[in-house]
C-alpha cells in the first residue's frame, strides 16, 4: 500500500514538473500574431506582398513580415494603415525608403547613387572577357609566329646532335 502511494506521489510530482517545464519552454506557435482586417483580398494581398519585400532594418536579411523586432512590428502597421487610407503601393514604398532609407528594398532603385551598384557587375565581366580575348589571341599569336634564322640554327644542330648519337 505504501509503495503504490509513493508511487502515485512520484507520478504526480513528475506530471506536474513537466507542466511547468512545458509553460517556461518557447512556443513559436503561440506567439502573438497580428490580426489585419481588409475590406476585400485585393487589398489584403498587396498587404503581403509589400511587406513580403520590404526589408527589416534591424533583421540584417529578413522581410517584415517573417520578423519578430519592434521595428517591423512598426513598419507592417505604417503599410496596414496607408493601405487603409487608399496610398498606392509606391506611395507605401517611397514612404518606407524615405523613413528607413534604401536598405528596405531588397533591390535598389537605379538612380545616380546606385548607378555604381548595378553597373559594376556588368562592367566587371566585360572586362574579364577582354582580358581573355587579348590573352587567347596574345597566345594563338605567339605558336604561330616562324622561328628566327639563330633559333633554326639552334635546333638543326640539336637534331643532328641526337641523330650522330
Amino acid at each position: 500500500m505504501a509503495l503504490t502511494r509513493r508511487l502515485m506521489l512520484w507520478l504526480g510530482f513528475m506530471s506536474s514538473l513537466a507542466f511547468v517545464l512545458a509553460l517556461l519552454l518557447p512556443t513559436p506557435g503561440l506567439a502573438a500574431s497580428e490580426v489585419r482586417e481588409f475590406s476585400d483580398p485585393v487589398t489584403e494581398q498587396r498587404y503581403r506582398d509589400l511587406t513580403a519585400t520590404l526589408r527589416c532594418p534591424k533583421c540584417e536579411n529578413q522581410a517584415i513580415d517573417d520578423s519578430e523586432s519592434p521595428i517591423a512590428g512598426d513598419m507592417r502597421e505604417r503599410v496596414y494603415t496607408q493601405l487603409q487610407d487608399g496610398r498606392s503601393d509606391k506611395e507605401i514604398i517611397d514612404f518606407m525608403v524615405e523613413r528607413f532609407g534604401d536598405y528596405v528594398l531588397y533591390n535598389p532603385r537605379l538612380e545616380g547613387r546606385t548607378l555604381l551598384l548595378w553597373g559594376l557587375p556588368v562592367a566587371l565581366v566585360l572586362l574579364g572577357l577582354l582580358v581573355v580575348t587579348l590573352i587567347v589571341r596574345a597566345r594563338r599569336h605567339a605558336s604561330a609566329r616562324d622561328l628566327s634564322a639563330e633559333e633554326r640554327a639552334r635546333l638543326d644542330a640539336l637534331i643532328n646532335r641526337e641523330r650522330t648519337e
